[in-house]
This record gives structure tokens, C-alpha cells and sequence, in this order.
């Protein structure tokens, strides 16, 4: 397939229209015309997994190799030093960042990793349906998600109702119409914000929430006439 071929697709499944003015969702690397044999899926890019693709494939990435210009393309330092070894093994390569949360990776997070039924799906925010504890909560969230320790923030209202945005969404507090709210990289005075407002609050990671972007676009790229594959990311943090 012709690289312009799969773009339409996805902007069919997931518009890049739709994507937040600040990202930069769409072609990174490569021209319509180049011949795609392989698409890859994957949260992020980096130079192991370029080391093991053949030529002629396509990644899509969740995360942009590029938000802004590059001011100095040195071949030594990332992101130029991976979008050089791209050029060379003549890989492409699409981004779907904004786009893909809002169609894609939200909900399939609330619905098949967590199994929660969807009560409202709008712009970044699904609500869902969660009646117990916060404490069940808390389990059912570190067992669905595979997550050993929550960074919590216990309001001390029961849950009937739980608001999940994948990725970094403190920003959205204001919008959140539940008991507690499911997001990364929650910071300091966020928390103090919520709590102060009732609000319940559960980090659960960046790329703990996001790494199941390949699993949330393979049902939609499975049905295309060439291979799919998921390549899993690895998470840039360890703990101790």
C-alpha cells in the first residue's frame, strides 16, 4: 500500500482535524507515495525499535517525534539522531497523539482494560459506572492496570461514578463530573484543588494509561491488506 492510502484510513477512523492545537499529529516522516509493506504500532519511538524494523514500514506513534520546529538537525542528538536512521531504512512514520485519545484510547481503556460500562464519552473525558469503595476502587485500578503502587488522593466520598483520561489530564479538573478522576501526571496543587472540591483523585501513570495504544487501533488496522504488528514501549522511568 501507497503511505497516502493508510493515511486517509486513519483520518477516516481518528480525523487529525480533531487533534489539540498545540500537538503535531499526522505525517512526521516520509512522502504519500512511499511504499509501506509493515505498519508498526507503538506508544514512542526510540532506537532499539528502529534497530529492528525492516525497510518500508510504517510506524504509528502515539507520541510525536516532533512538536515544534527543529531549529538544528544534529544527527548525534534526539529526536534528529532516530528521524536520520528513519530516512536511511526508508521507515515512515504517523503520529497519532490528540486524535487517537479522544476516538480510541479512552475508551478502550475504560472499556476493555478496566471493563467499565461508558455513561459519557466527551472531547478527553470518559465517565463510567464504578459503585463501592474507594479502597475497591484502588484494587480494581492497580489489578486492571497492572500497577503495583497508586499515588491517591482520598476525598472520603463513596464512588458511584469515575471520570478517566489516559495520559496527563490535571487540566481537565474543572470538567469532571464524578467521584474521582483517573489520570497521570497529576502535580502538587492539582491534588490540593480537587481535594479542597471533593474531588477524589488516582494517578495512574502516563505510560502506565497509554501503553495500550497498539491494542486500541488494531481492531480498526487488522482488516488491511498488509502486516500489523504492536511493539511495546518501554516506560523511560524505573523505580527503586
Amino acid at each position: 500500500m501507497k503511505l497516502g492510502e493508510i493515511y486517509r484510513f486513519l483520518d477516516t477512523i481518528s480525523p487529525f482535524e480533531t487533534q489539540e492545537s498545540w500537538d503535531n499529529s499526522g505525517l512526521q516522516v516520509g512522502n504519500f507515495e512511499d511504499k509501506i509493506e509493515q505498519i508498526c504500532l507503538c506508544l514512542d519511538v526510540d532506537s532499539k525499535l528502529l534497530e529492528q524494523l525492516p525497510r518500508h514500514t510504517l510506524i504509528v506513534a502515539h507520541h510525536p517525534l516532533i512538536f515544534k520546529g527543529i531549529g538544528l538537525f544534529d544527527t548525534k542528538k534526539y529526536p534528529s539522531n532516530l528521524i536520520a536512521t528513519m530516512i536511511k531504512k526508508d521507515i515512515s512514520m504517523i503520529a497519532m497523539h490528540t486524535n487517537a485519545d479522544q476516538s480510541h484510547l479512552n475508551r478502550h481503556v475504560c472499556q476493555r482494560v478496566l471493563g467499565w460500562e461508558i455513561l459519557e464519552h466527551e472531547g478527553f473525558v470518559c465517565t463510567c459506572k464504578f459503585e463501592g469503595s474507594f479502597q475497591d476502587l484502588a484494587l480494581h485500578v492497580k489489578s486492571s492496570l497492572e500497577i503495583e503502587n497508586l499515588r491517591v488522593c482520598d476525598s472520603g466520598k463513596s464512588i458511584k461514578k469515575v471520570a478517566l483520561t489516559t495520559g496527563s489530564g490535571g487540566s481537565l479538573i474543572d470538567e469532571i463530573r464524578a467521584d474521582c478522576f483517573l489520570t497521570g501526571d497529576i502535580k502538587y496543587h492539582t491534588a490540593m484543588e480537587a481535594l479542597a472540591n471533593g474531588l477524589s483523585l488516582m494517578d495512574i501513570g502516563h505510560f502506565e494509561s497509554e501503553r495500550y495504544f497498539g491494542d486500541a487501533l488494531m481492531e480498526d488496522l487488522k482488516n488491511l491488506p498488509l502486516k500489523v504488528i504492536i511493539s511495546n514501549s518501554k516506560n523511560p522511568f524505573s523505580y527503586m
